[in-house]
């Protein structure tokens, strides 16, 4: 919606600064999360592995010693794709012979990229089908996921098509919500590690709408969504790995 303003010409985004530059940003935030996560991938994985392996023949050597109880309660956390990182909780459910358990994600960040300001919040929750009876193991993960953006552009460079130039702000969102599967491996014990790798099916929007304002007039522009690493027209990319304590 435009407001109008008798002494100005409807705003035009300069050439030199257009909305463009904007989704270039947002196509580099949404490749940074995809590069920054898979460095964590590896890095978290080589740093933890030796300390789950040594933790794991620890807690086998006292489960060979006492009858194994199910851990139903697990706390920990992820760093994957599209959640970035986040805090998960699981509970196993005393049915079907303890294969069942109910989880839930969170994760919410608000940082600054070049002049951009980027607010990101996911949260998922669903459902692990474990194929044995001990809470631990290979399983499948069937959950719904949201994965909310909100991004403000700052310094962004206005023409009134009089040759006049200003200063103004724009913003947009990315919205997505998806129907995630995934196969997961759960390391038993107090201590534990996870692994999940699936993906998504969601309906990716097209366009996105930009508000801009400057001078006391605001307009809104639609620019098609640019292409972003891991996201396709019918889903995107899910993964993770996982550490925490289960009780």
């Amino acid at each position: 919606m435009l407001i109008q303003n008798p002494k100005l010409i409807p705003l035009h985004l300069v050439i030199r600064s257009p909305i463009i530059k904007s989704l270039i940003i947002l196509k580099s935030f949404h490749k940074f999360i995809k590069i920054t996560t898979m460095k964590y991938f590896i890095t978290t994985l080589l740093f933890l592995l030796p300390f789950s392996i040594y933790g794991q023949q620890i807690i086998e050597e006292n489960d060979s010693i006492n009858i194994e109880k199910i851990k139903r309660f697990s706390l920990g956390a992820r760093v994957g794709v599209p959640n970035i990182a986040s805090i998960n909780g699981e509970l196993i459910l005393p049915i079907a012979g303890n294969r069942i358990s109910a989880y839930i994600d969170y994760g919410s960040f608000n940082f600054p990229i070049d002049e951009t300001d980027i607010k990101t919040t996911y949260t998922e929750f669903g459902i692990n089908f474990y194929f044995n009876t001990k809470g631990k193991g290979f399983y499948l993960s069937a959950g719904s996921g949201s994965l909310s953006t909100d991004y403000t552009f700052n310094n962004l460079e206005f023409d009134d098509g009089a040759g006049q130039i200003f200063t103004g702000k724009g913003s947009t969102d990315l919205n997505i919500k998806s129907t995630n599967l995934k196969l997961g491996l759960k390391t038993g014990g107090t201590f534990y590690f996870r692994l999940e790798a699936g993906f998504g099916f969601t309906s990716f929007p097209e366009t996105l709408t930009f508000n801009a304002s400057s001078n006391n007039i605001t307009q809104s522009f639609t620019e098609e969504t640019p292409s972003i690493p891991g996201v396709s027209s019918n889903g995107i990319v899910v993964g993770n790995i996982g550490l925490g304590f289960s009780f």
